[in-house]
């Protein structure tokens, strides 16, 4: 079963909001750079960078970081991860970084995007933005921006849909069929 949470109206307006906070917490836009993790959050980044630059009148650069390779499931899974890009083609060190993605849950691939992101430099501080938090951690990470909290049961999955990916803006949550 497949229910509907957030529609492209929805998205919009919690960006718009993630893209205020982030501005009020760091008092602007000074030394601040975006980079999203790949997929999802590379594209929320984009969009969060655009916002912000409509409220601050600044452009914010954004990079891409693929976590493919810094997972520690990499030994367990039946498939080789896909590969995607990664491009910091700016200074991190001494920055402060936020970093993008679309759904947290376990915490560990953000533990990945923050090992991969010291192969960068080292940041003066590091913060989380996620469109989505789901709970269900297993290691001690929470975001410090939230789109919206959504309770979960392990065995439902959240799939974001965005246009950037040729599909309509939503959140759904995909629930196990019970057997009849």
């Amino acid at each position: 079963m497949t229910k509907e949470l957030l529609n492209k109206k929805d998205i919009e307006r919690i960006l718009s909001r993630m893209a205020h906070e982030i501005v009020e917490k760091n008092k602007g836009t000074s030394n601040l750079c975006i980079v999203g993790i790949q997929r999802g959050g590379v594209h929320l980044a984009e969009r969060l960078s655009k916002k912000i630059k409509e409220i601050e009148d600044r452009d914010i650069q954004v990079g891409s970081l693929d976590i493919a390779f810094y997972r520690d499931d990499l030994s367990i899974r039946k498939e080789q991860p896909t590969v995607r890009q990664t491009s910091v083609p700016f200074e991190i060190t001494d920055k402060k970084v936020v970093l993008v993605d679309d759904v947290l849950f376990t915490g560990r691939s953000i533990r990945a995007a923050m090992d991969a992101l010291m192969d960068f430099g080292r940041p003066a501080q590091i913060q989380l933005a996620v469109l989505l938090d789901r709970g269900h951690r297993e290691l001690p990470i929470r975001a410090d921006y939230v789109g919206k909290n959504i309770p979960t049961s392990r065995a439902e999955s959240v799939e974001v849909q965005l246009e950037e990916d040729g599909l309509e803006d939503a959140v759904l949550i995909v629930s196990p069929e019970k057997d009849a």
